[in-house]
């Protein structure tokens, strides 16, 4: 036959409601339900944070509200973690985020200004020739994508 049992925290202990409560102790911050801890994260992993506050209030241990009080974090933030919870899980909060990638500078385009470069023209010739702006070119010199040829003396 189940137990009923009381909710006793240790001392230090900040309460998200009255079930549930967390305690840092150095670097590393624990959820604890009841007198049990059940989570574990380093105050820097937000990504466990959001993933495991997220799940909390997914399983009904927690509101909303009371995540937003105890943390000091918007509900906006809250409700988004919830979301990436519900539609790509766990998995969704240690996946590295899309970076959008080359608009202007393809392959293709850094392969032709290199040839224009290894002819020997400049870049606002070529930015020209090729209707990219020369800034665009020069950032890319300077990232080392292109590579301009010694000057002969």
């Amino acid at each position: 036959m189940p137990q009923l049992q009381l909710p006793f925290f240790p001392a230090g202990m900040t309460l998200i409601n009255a079930n549930v409560g967390f305690h840092r102790e150095d670097d590393t911050i624990t959820y604890f339900y009841g007198h049990l801890p059940v989570f574990r994260h380093d105050v820097d992993d937000h990504r466990s944070f959001r993933m495991f506050t997220s799940q909390l209030y997914i399983n009904g241990s927690v509101k909303q509200a009371e995540i937003c009080r105890a943390f000091g974090i918007p509900a906006i933030n809250v409700k988004r973690s919830v979301k990436v919870y519900r539609d790509k899980g766990i998995a969704g909060f240690f996946k590295e985020p899309r970076r959008r990638g080359a608009a202007v500078l393809t392959q293709p385009v850094i392969a032709e200004v290199q040839r224009y470069l290894d002819q020997g023209k400049e870049i606002a010739e070529i930015a020209g020739l090729m209707d990219l702006l020369a800034d665009t070119l020069h950032k890319a010199v300077r990232s080392g994508k292109l590579h301009k040829p010694k000057k002969k003396l």
